[in-house]
């Protein structure tokens, strides 16, 4: 009685329909973004407390403004990473689902790109304060050359040898 009939998607392995597949997708999406948010709201948190601490006045206008670099960064990339929630409070019950998945996937990707800057340069500054400005430096490139691998290099790798 009103069953939706099944469709094989052989580049999934799965028998779903796309509503399924949708749902799915989704959840999934779901699952990645609650882990992302938490640690990017934190890091962000972290960030907004650092020119209340007693050192702050110590840093250097290099310094000052790779961390206001930081902020606005840790900001986009918070904003970034929750907007699938709020796509998700605007669009529900409209039978968007794909076009919510499709929009929420891209603003976690675009999140994730401004949550290893700020990774990386938040790295950058704390070895330009502890230590020099060429360390912070080389831990910067360091960092950036891992998630361009991490990120970026090995799943290329992992889709082209599943499919040869």
């Amino acid at each position: 009685m009103g069953e939706q009939p099944q469709h094989h998607d052989p580049s999934h392995g799965r028998d779903e329909s796309s509503a399924e597949r949708m749902d799915r997708n989704w959840e999934e999406l779901l699952q990645e973004l609650r882990v992302t948010q938490t640690g990017t709201q934190i890091l962000t948190g972290f960030l907004l407390t650092l020119p209340f601490q007693q050192r702050f006045s110590d840093l250097d206008t290099h310094q000052v403004r790779l961390y206001l670099v930081l902020v606005v960064l840790a900001s986009v990339a918070t904003v970034l990473i929750v907007t699938p929630v709020s796509l998700h409070r605007l669009l529900f019950r409209r039978g968007l689902k794909a076009e919510l998945v499709d929009a929420a996937h891209a603003f976690a990707r675009a999140g994730l790109g401004a949550l290893a800057l700020v990774l990386i340069g938040a790295a950058m500054l704390l070895f330009d304060v502890v230590v020099s400005r060429p360390a912070g430096w080389t831990v910067a490139a360091g960092l950036a050359l891992l998630v361009v691998l991490a990120w970026v290099a090995v799943p290329h790798v992992i889709v082209r040898r599943s499919r040869g």
